[in-house]
């Protein structure tokens, strides 16, 4: 995800700290998102996928529930 929104920024041609700016969040935190941080806050992450106009989907990958032999 990190890297997708790195990509989105540097096609408008935005620094860290413009998309930051644009989205109400600090640089430190669209840095630790661009890297990928794995414990960075998802309520954010989903702020600055709304502001830059990115959408995220989610589609079910074929889990199923293994039998628990009770």
């Amino acid at each position: 995800m990190g890297q997708a929104v790195r990509a989105h920024r540097k096609q408008q041609g935005a620094t860290q700290a413009d998309f930051a700016s644009l989205c109400g969040v600090g640089v430190r935190f669209m840095s630790d998102l661009e890297k990928g941080k794995p414990t960075i806050e998802l309520g954010k992450v989903l702020k600055v996928l709304q502001c830059l106009g990115v959408e995220l989907s989610l589609h079910p990958r074929g889990w199923q529930r293994q039998a628990s032999g009770r």
